[in-house]
């Protein structure tokens, strides 16, 4: 019931009522005046009651009357009186009816009680009672109320004391209670303008409301009591304890802070009064060192007081926690006073208590923040926040390196390190590491042990010793407590720090996204990341030492775990924040607390290497980072081996070091993102443990349990085995939450395992160990789980695997590099990408990529490798490659000879499948590299059958070509077009081989050109193979070409193929060949190099002829024919006259394949201009310009002036047909000049020095018989322009193919037995050649018998031949023929035979024979006088008779010489006049006198029947001479008929051969023919008609002569005869005279038959005086003479006559 309801007010005035009777009835006698007081009261209350409607109004204002009677009942000082006036009063304030002067009254009333000492429970229930209910005590009447408290405060009982505090602390709240309150009412109010602020408090007082005043004064006051200055307010205090101001001061700080942030009065007290004083009531505490004696310094330091520090460190929290933000600059001081308090050197409580205050620090982490913000991110500015932690740090370390205790005078004052504990209180630790305490969580190192206590609740600094507000003496603290405060105020120091930065970055990254405008990325603001990163980088030094030590020291697994989380909570804070360093050196402390100690690992040492450097010193104490200690009592469960380059011993695992692993195998799972460029340190670690744990990778890069294989070394718990499973597990799953990886964090992930991997790699450098394979197994296990992404990471992934792994020399570290490309390469290529591959090309070729980069690796397993992927990725997603292909064919292309065959073999299988499979499937775009790669097959040198093979290959592809044209056509084209219009918006030509021709004749073009590499392959197996597939496919497909491709392929292909051949050819090495690999024999016409490429030069070279004659329509086209046809013909004559036999007759034969062309048929599509075509201009301006590259032909006059001279017409623009008739004389005509450098070339003699030197090189003879057998055919084009010119030409070159000898082991196969008359296949070749010119000449015009006489010239040469061979150069033959008697040894050393050219001489004499009868009446043949060429060839033989190399010779000479001159003789005189014969007839006499007088002698073996067959062969000459000479003496010159006389004569007389036997002589002495010859002699010098004078005139002298020469021999006979005396004469002598003897008798006979009228006189004269030397012979002794002389003298016997008288015609 509220105390205003009638109810109450009715209640309260029966109460009052009651009570004022009661006190008048107690003071009845005793206080009469009190006892009317009351009285009245009674009325008064009454009267109010009974006027007034509200009553309680009325009571307050006259409240004072009201009172006065209980007033002055306390002042009789009678408890009972006292007491009920007390409980009255107390009614009436708690109904509010108390008026201010009033209550003053009731204060000054209640001071006398206290003073008097009355009812003091009473008198503090009254005071309280009348400041809680209402507010009109004010001023002075309230400091007189609180003092008053404060007296009771004092007394001596302790109930009072105690009463009094607590109503004291009460009175004190609600002074500031009403302020508060105050404020509230006047919040709305607007506020005066703030004061000036003044330098005193009192001027700022005057500002203040009432209740404010009060507070203020009140505050003032207790810290001047509190530093021991009179009160300004409080007047009458008499004594105060500083304990008991500080308590208030903190309640009122605390609980007040607003009033003191609101009011800048009070913000001044703060600053002036109270924090002056806390800092001059610290100085005890910072002076005090432990261990001094006050003795031995000079003036005594006051001791530390433990409840004042106490208090003073609570307000000193107070003041931090609320009024930071007022206080900076006092509250730096406190801090650092804090800090000072945790030094070694302070007392063990005052450090506790400390400790206890940092704690409480340590849980309000936005506290923590402004410390940072205002001191450690001030310049010049103490490091407040830096130095907290770092205090900590320090005493954490300090607690272990010096046990102190409780008791200050038991320790040590050296603070080393040594661990030394105070005998007395160090036993109980001690004792404990081995006794049972083991099993409580403690901290142990170096032999310290330090018991843990759970102190508080997590994150609340639940303090013990600053609650000691009742302890007057430092309490003792147990061991391990200030210990286990450290390391709560530590782990919450971390918690609130990084969760508040957590948050905060949580908070900022929402806003962000909310914030996000898709266009613009709003960036927070960086103040809140500024200070973030200052809050880690100040704390983490400091922190790091402290928990690496905790680390290594805890013993318990809850403590390590909550030391690993703290450990990992900052690295993953600083990892968020990018602040690399501190990130890595709570990582580096994680990974090194997980390995086993001292372990080398040069990632870490490296790492901490530039920490320990550091040391964080605090206040000139230096906090060092403490190295593990490897003394720590751990559960050993593992042991295995370092992986390191030298083998060491083994290293042991602890449970400990699993628990750490397992919480960096959670930080890089779960925190990956955050971990950057520590993957690496985390990797290397993990990599190092799994080593020493034994996990290898298996499939797909997963570790899996497995032998190590350097021994038995390794040994596992079976703890750690039920582990293992679980660790490979996470280890697995690490790698696989990669994909939740943002790409950044993702590519620090892949370069941590790389340059792990490069470790490795350098590490496994010259060792046969096992490497390490950890990094390349989670390369890949990386690789595999992103491939969604892979793009991102796929070029350092490969980069690394390709460049480090796949090439060292470590084989089974190669292995892994290889099988991890090839993994990822063929995941990648089956994942199912978005959009899938065959829609991003640009993915596809990246993956691809690899699998051609591994080309450039040498090691053998490598490349085995690549390509059984490459078969794999054929046989899986062959027909998805698309763009691909070009990667895919330049892996299986990429060999080289120096790679072994069974890699090349791997390789062509691959091949073999893509042609077989997969051509139809690829863009057509790389059927050109399908057939670079298959060429390059054939090009390779280790396998011949795979380059064989290869070379059936390209015949393949070339019929699916063939098969497939239209639609590759197609498709190519489209490509092209998009090329083009690529090509044309960069401005840059397309760029493509062969262009411009149509894309799919590149493609034949790219398959001739590599048949055409092979077809000069050093292999004669491959040329060949080769070599016989182009021309064939050239022949199959070449129909598919268009025009202008067929122009690539004559200039670019077959020319470039001829011109790489003969370059070869000629430059092959001579050097005879063993054997052909392995035991195969080679046949000894392929026994060098040389001879192989005869064989290849002669293919190619029948090849392109026979492309020319099957596809010369077409390629008559062209319109550059003509320079192609003379590019062949060069070919043709080169390679006739190269020095290998084999290919020369080859190129005859091809040349005789290309003219037997026939004339292409007539076509009207055929160009107008055949001839500009053919490149010939219309015309002629210049004459040689027609006539091809640069070898102007050998004559002045043009083709064409030749064929319009001939035709006799002047150059007309010539009809079509008649222009492919000049396109083909030119040609022909082109032909004809090639034949005649050839043959001229080829049959020019040596002109080296001496016969010794051996000649560089003599045709064969089949190749001059084919080089001849083809003029026929060339002349049959080439007649209508043949001119004399021509003709002797190429009679030279037919002479000196004839002159050429044979070497002699060729000889036996060529020539004829000796015996046998036989041409060679050459001269009947020739002689043809000369049949076909006369046949021509014969039916051709009128103009062509000039050559009639040329002909004959040639002839005529070879008829020379019979008696003198022809001589090649200055070569020593040994001519077959010459071996008379055939005395001839065949293989005698001369290296060459000449022919036996007596029957080729014979058949040309035939020949001549026969030409000259039927042309001896051609004006030409008149003219060039040939009868007498004949008659002077003639000669020789006639003149050399048996002297001839072969009797046949003369004798035929002989018989044409008589046909000749039969078919001559009339001619000559008929055209006696002309005087064209004038000279024939001196030549004629001569071959006369030459064969009939012959010097030779006849062999010795001639038989008689011969001779008397050779001796009619004369008579018959001398009857020619009987018969067509003498009797047409008038048409003959004089000279000729006495020269034909007086060989008649010789004949008549002297005939003999001097070789003659006796028994022969009568056979030999040609009598016979002396008979003819005298007998023509005489018949023509007595001819019966002398018709002319001159026929007379030479009988006569022919008979004087025969005379005169009878009477010498007859003398010089007698006279020889006479001398010899005794010996018969010589026997040619007696012959002599003897023909002589019988010339006369003959003569005598004539004499006798012819008319008298005939003789001359002087005739008979002469006959007459022969008698007398006849006589004289008589005395001979040869009987032979003497039967001669009878029949000699026997005719004069006519002659006998009677001399008749002198006298005549009548004279005497």
């Amino acid at each position: 019931m509220s105390t205003s309801s009638p109810e109450a007010v009715k209640k309260l005035l029966e109460n009052m009522q009651t009570d004022l009777r009661s006190l008048s009835m107690e003071c009845k006698k005793k206080f009469p005046p009190v006892k009317e007081a009351a009285e009245s009261g009674i009325v008064k209350i009454k009267t109010i009651a009974a006027r007034n409607s509200d009553i309680l109004a009325t009571l307050k204002e006259n409240s004072s009357e009201v009172v006065q009677p209980f007033l002055m009942g306390c002042g009789t000082k009678e408890p009972k009186i006292t007491q009920l006036c007390l409980a009255a009063i107390q009614r009436l304030m708690s109904h509010e009816v108390v008026s201010e002067a009033a209550a003053g009254n009731i204060i000054n009333m209640l001071w006398q009680l206290m003073e008097n000492g009355l009812e003091e429970l009473k008198l503090l229930q009254t005071v309280l009672v009348l400041l809680t209910t209402n507010t009109v005590v004010h001023d002075q009447v309230l400091s007189k109320a609180i003092v008053l408290c404060f007296r009771l405060h004092f007394t001596k009982d302790n109930i009072t004391n105690n009463t009094a505090a607590a109503t004291v602390r009460q009175v004190v709240t609600v002074v500031f209670e009403r302020m508060v309150a105050e404020d509230e009412r006047f919040k709305d109010i607007v506020e005066q303008p703030p004061p000036v602020q003044g330098n005193t408090n009192r001027r700022s007082v005057s500002t203040l409301r009432p209740s404010a005043k009060d507070a203020y004064m009140l505050f003032q006051d207790l810290c001047q009591l509190v530093n021991a200055d009179a009160p300004y307010w409080l007047v009458g205090m008499t004594e105060m304890t500083r304990t008991f101001g500080l308590e208030l001061l903190e309640s009122v700080l605390n609980d007040f802070p607003g009033v003191f942030l609101q009011h800048q009065e009070f913000s001044f007290l703060l600053k002036e009064r109270v924090c002056p004083l806390v800092i001059k009531l610290f100085s005890p505490n910072i002076k005090f060192r432990q261990g001094n004696s006050s003795a031995a310094s000079p003036a005594p330091v006051e001791k530390p007081y433990f409840p004042i520090c106490m208090r003073l460190l609570r307000v000193v929290s107070v003041l931090i926690k609320h009024f930071y933000s007022l206080l900076v600059t006092e509250c730096e001081i406190f801090l650092s006073l804090l800090v000072k308090f945790l030094d070694g050197e302070k007392p063990q409580w005052l450090r506790a208590v400390a400790v206890e205050s940092v704690h409480r620090l340590c849980v309000q982490p936005h506290l923590l923040r402004s410390f940072c913000l205002s001191y450690d991110m001030k310049q010049h500015s103490t490091k407040v926040f830096r130095d907290i932690v770092n205090a900590l740090g320090s005493f954490i370390q300090s607690l272990f390196i010096v046990l102190n205790t409780g008791n200050p005078a038991a320790t040590n004052t050296s603070t080393g390190g040594s661990g030394a504990q105070g005998a007395a209180q160090g036993g109980p630790g001690a004792g404990g590491q081995g006794g049972s305490l083991t099993t409580q969580a403690a901290f142990e190192y170096r032999g310290t042990w330090i018991p843990l206590m759970t102190v508080s609740v997590q994150g609340s600094a639940k303090a013990t010793y600053l609650e000691m507000l009742d302890k007057v003496e430092p309490p003792s603290i147990p061991e391990g407590y200030a210990m286990s405060v450290a390391f709560s105020a530590l782990l919450d120091l971390v918690r609130g720090i990084t969760s508040m930065i957590e948050r905060e970055l949580a908070e900022e990254e929402a806003a962000v996204r909310r914030e996000a405008n898709p266009d613009q990325n709003t960036q927070p603001e960086p103040g809140a990341h500024l200070v973030w990163e200052e809050m880690v980088s100040a704390c983490w030094c400091g922190l790091l030492a402290a928990l690496s030590l905790l680390l290594d020291a805890s013993t318990d697994e809850t403590a390590t775990e909550s030391i690993l989380k703290a450990e990992l909570t900052v690295a993953v804070l600083c990892g968020r924040l990018g602040l690399v360093t501190p990130r890595d050196a709570f990582i580096t402390a994680i990974c090194k607390a997980s390995l086993p100690p001292h372990y080398a690992l040069t990632v870490l040492s490296s790492n901490t290497a530039n920490l320990n450097n550091k040391a964080y010193s605090i206040q000139g104490q230096s906090v060092q980072i403490i190295s593990s200690s490897s003394e720590s009592h751990q559960q050993v469960v593992a042991v295995g081996q370092p992986l390191s380059v030298q083998p060491q011993g083994t290293v042991v695992l602890t449970a400990k070091n699993i628990q750490c692993m397992r919480t960096l195998l959670n930080l890089a799972h779960c925190h990956g993102a955050v971990l950057g460029t520590s993957w690496q340190l985390v990797l290397a670690t993990l990599q190092h443990l799994v080593w020493i744990l034994g996990l290898k990778p298996g499939f797909g890069g997963a570790l899996k349990p497995g032998r190590a294989v350097e021994g038995p070394s390794t040994v596992l718990t079976t703890a750690v085995m039920t582990d293992l499973p679980v660790i490979s597990n996470i280890l697995s799953r690490l790698f696989e939450s990669s994909q939740y990886l943002a790409d950044v964090s993702l590519h620090h992930l892949i370069s941590a395992l790389c340059s792990l991997s490069l470790e490795a790699v350098e590490m496994a450098y010259g060792t046969n160990k096992e490497p390490s394979l950890f990094a390349v197994a989670k390369l890949l296990e990386t690789g595999l789980v992103n491939m969604d992404r892979i793009e991102i990471l796929w070029r350092p992934l490969t980069g690394h695997l390709l460049d480090k792994v796949c090439q060292h020399p470590n084989a089974r570290m190669r292995e892994w590099g290889a099988e991890a490309v090839t993994s990822l390469i063929k995941a990648g290529l089956a994942y199912k990408h978005n959009p899938p591959l065959a829609q991003n090309q640009r993915l596809q070729l990246l993956l691809l990529n690899p699998l051609k980069e591994l080309s450039n690796v040498l090691h053998a397993d490598i490349r085995q490798k690549q390509l059984e992927s490459v078969l794999q990725i054929l046989q899986s997603q062959g027909d998805s490659l698309g763009p691909g292909w070009p990667l895919v064919l330049g892996v299986i292309g990429a060999i080289r000879n120096d790679q072994g065959e069974s890699l090349i073999r791997t390789a062509f299988q691959c091949l073999q499948l893509v042609v077989t499979d997969f051509l139809p499937t690829m863009p057509c775009a790389c059927l050109q590299i399908v057939v670079d790669v298959a060429g390059s097959f054939g090009l390779q040198n280790q396998e011949l059958n795979i380059s064989l093979t290869s070379i059936g290959l390209l015949w393949n592809i070339s019929d699916y070509f063939f098969q497939r044209g239209e639609a590759i056509t197609q498709e190519l084209e489209r490509e092209e077009a998009a090329l083009q219009k690529q090509a044309q918006e960069k401005g840059e030509p397309l760029n493509r081989p062969f262009h411009p021709a149509p894309p799919f004749d590149c493609l034949w073009l790219c398959l001739y050109a590599k048949l055409g590499q092979l077809c000069v392959d050093p292999r004669p197996a491959v040329r060949k193979s080769a070599g016989q597939t182009m021309f064939s496919t050239i022949a199959a497909h070449g129909t598919l070409l268009q025009q202008s491709t067929w122009h690539i392929v004559v200039w670019k292909v077959l020319f470039h193929l001829l011109d790489c051949v003969r370059k070869s050819s000629t430059t092959a090495d001579k050097e005879k060949i063993e054997s052909g690999g392995g035991n195969i024999l080679i046949h000894h016409s392929r026994d060098t190099a040389e001879k192989q490429w005869a064989e290849t030069w002669v293919l190619t070279l029948a090849g392109v002829a026979r492309i020319f004659n099957t596809r010369r329509y077409l390629l008559q086209q062209l319109g550059d024919f003509f320079k192609a046809w003379e590019v062949l013909l060069d070919h043709i004559q080169s390679a006739a006259l190269s020095k290998n036999s084999e290919v020369s007759l080859a190129a005859l034969k091809s040349f005789q394949e290309i003219l037997q062309i026939a004339t292409p048929v007539k076509d009207s599509a055929m160009p107008t201009n055949a001839l500009a075509a053919m490149g010939v201009p219309p015309i002629l301006i210049d004459p040689l310009s027609a006539l091809g590259p640069g070898r102007p032909l050998l004559r002045s006059d043009s083709m064409l002036e030749r064929l319009t001279s001939y035709n006799g017409a002047e150059l007309q623009v010539p009809s079509p047909g008649e222009e492919l008739a000049l396109e083909d004389a030119a040609l022909w005509w082109s032909a004809w000049n090639t034949w005649y450098r050839t043959g001229t070339d080829s049959t020019r003699p040596p002109n080296g020095g001496t016969g010794t030197d051996r000649p560089s090189f003599v045709p064969s003879q089949p190749f001059l018989t084919a080089l001849v057998q083809i003029v026929p055919a060339l002349y049959q084009h080439i007649k209508t322009v043949f001119s004399m010119e021509d003709l002797r030409r190429l009679g030279v070159i037919l002479h000196g193919a004839v002159s050429i000898p044979i070497s002699s082991d060729a000889s036996p196969f060529i020539l004829p037995s000796y015996t046998e008359a036989v041409l060679t296949s050459l001269q009947e070749a020739v002689l043809t050649a000369l049949d076909v010119l006369q046949k021509a000449i014969c039916v051709g015009p009128e103009n062509l018998q000039v050559m009639y006489p040329a002909i004959f010239e040639q002839l005529l040469l070879f008829v020379e031949f019979s008696c003198k061979p022809p001589q090649y150069g200055k070569m020593e033959t040994k001519h077959v023929a010459n071996a008379k008697y055939n005395q001839i040894q065949l293989f005698a050393p001369a290296e060459w035979v000449a022919l036996n050219y007596v029957p080729f001489a014979e058949r040309s004499l035939e020949v001549v024979v026969d030409l000259y009868h039927k042309t001896a009446c051609h004006k030409a043949v008149i003219n060039e006088k040939v009868l007498q060429n004949i008659i002077k060839t003639l000669r020789m033989p006639l003149g050399l008779k048996y002297g001839c190399p072969s009797e046949s010779t003369w004798k035929l000479a002989v018989s044409s010489l008589l046909k000749v001159l039969s078919a001559g003789l009339p001619v000559a005189r008929q055209h006696a006049s002309s005087g064209m014969f004038d000279t024939m007839w001196p030549e004629l006499a001569n071959a006369f006198e030459d064969f009939l007088f012959t010097k030779s002698t006849p062999p010795d073996n001639v038989s008689i029947q011969e001779f008397q067959k050779n001796e009619a062969i004369d008579v018959e000459v001398v009857q020619l001479i009987s018969t067509e000479i003498l009797p047409f003496a008038i048409f003959i010159p004089k000279d000729f008929v006495g020269q034909i006389m007086a060989m008649l004569n010789k004949g008549s007389i002297h005939s003999q051969s001097s070789s003659f036997t006796e028994a022969e002589v009568d056979v030999r002495m040609r009598e016979e023919f002396s008979k003819v010859c005298f007998e023509t002699l005489l018949q023509f010098s007595f001819s019966n008609k002398v018709s002319t004078p001159q026929e007379g005139y030479i009988s006569r002298m022919a008979l004087s002569v025969l005379l005169k020469r009878s009477q010498d021999v007859l003398r010089r006979y007698v006279d020889d005869e006479r001398l010899s005396g005794r010996c018969p004469l010589p026997r040619q002598q007696v012959t002599e005279i003897i023909f002589v003897l019988k010339a006369i008798s003959t003569l005598m006979d004539s004499l006798k038959k012819t008319q008298p009228e005939n003789v001359d006189g002087t005739t008979w004269a002469q006959v007459i005086a022969l008698y007398p030397t006849l006589v004289e012979c008589i005395t001979c002794s040869s009987s032979e003479v003497s039967s001669a002389l009878k029949e000699a003298m026997g005719p004069f016997k006519d002659f006998m006559q009677p001399p008749v008288s002198r006298v005549q015609n009548g004279e005497s």
